[in-house]
């Protein structure tokens, strides 16, 4: 019995020393271990190792990505002199554990401190070169890549990488929103003028053109008509004197029909003639004192 707590003591103080000496490191972790305050190794991979208890120890480091946020919009101008307010997030992590720890002591918080006056002073200088408009619509993604660049190559100085950075809100502060937007709208409104004038003179244009258009048809057509009645009554002539060198008295008969047929159209037509004059020469009876129509020519 005497033999057997010291035996026991024995074997728990053993059993406290190798878990004092044994640790993990986890797939999301760097690991540093140390000796009196100075770096002795440095494990990157998920694994089970070995330490000296009491003076050895071991410090982690989140090897995933991690995000800094700006807390509050940055007032950046632009080099038409007009404040813009930026808001923007970087997402950033470890890739040298040992220079990060040398650079900040493993401290993330100053880590953040350091990476946000980077990505601050250089966002400013890319705002600066550009104006409102490209800095807003068409130069926005540049300014992140190039940004990004210059913050990743400053950020690589203590062990870091600046994987990628984006811009939340970008926007005009409240007390130049009203100015900007009524000289926005006094330039649409000009441009929309100067447009409508455009418009007017092209409506001007195609009105004239296409009135020239219609006269030129009016009269191609009108020529056109009067060539064919020409030639219709050309023809006509020719028929009416070929039955008139046929049948000359028929033919004035048949005129005379027609002027009949005109003269006596309504009922209540009225005409004041002499009976005996020409126009009635073939109402006169066979026995009349009428001139009789002279026989056909043969």
């Amino acid at each position: 019995m005497r033999f057997t707590m010291p035996l026991l003591a024995l074997v728990v103080a053993i059993l406290i020393v190798l878990s004092q000496s044994i640790y993990t490191v986890d797939q999301t972790k760097y690991a540093i271990k140390f000796q009196l305050g100075e770096i002795v190794g440095l494990q990157q991979d998920a694994g089970l190792y070995f330490k000296v208890p009491l003076i050895q120890n071991v410090r982690y480091f989140d090897r995933r990505n991690l995000t800094l946020d700006n807390p509050e919009p940055d007032r950046i101008t632009t080099s038409e002199k007009k404040p813009l307010l930026v808001d923007f997030i970087v997402l950033w992590r470890i890739i040298d554990v040992a220079q990060y720890y040398r650079s900040v002591q493993g401290d993330e918080e100053a880590a953040r401190r350091r990476l946000s006056q980077t990505v601050r002073s250089n966002l400013a200088e890319e705002f600066n070169k550009r104006t409102v408009h490209e800095a807003i619509s068409t130069q926005r993604d540049r300014i992140t890549s190039e940004t990004r660049a210059k913050a990743d190559a400053d950020a690589r100085s203590i062990g870091v990488q600046v994987v990628d950075i984006r811009l939340r809100r970008l926007e005009l502060p409240p007390d130049v929103i009203g100015p900007v937007y009524q000289r926005m709208e006094s330039e649409r409104r000009r441009v929309a003028n100067e447009l409508r004038s455009l418009g007017a003179a092209e409506s001007e244009r195609i009105r004239a053109d296409a009135d020239r258009q219609r006269q030129v048809i009016l009269a191609e057509a009108y020529r056109q008509a009067q060539k064919v009645k020409g030639e219709g009554d050309a023809k006509a002539s020719a028929i009416y004197a070929g039955a008139y060198s046929g049948n000359a008295e028929f033919y004035r008969f048949y005129r005379s029909l027609e002027a009949y047929r005109a003269s006596f159209r309504g009922r209540s037509d009225v005409m004041v003639l002499d009976p005996s004059s020409e126009f009635f020469q073939y109402f006169k009876q066979s026995g009349g004192t009428g001139v009789r129509p002279s026989p056909p020519a043969r």
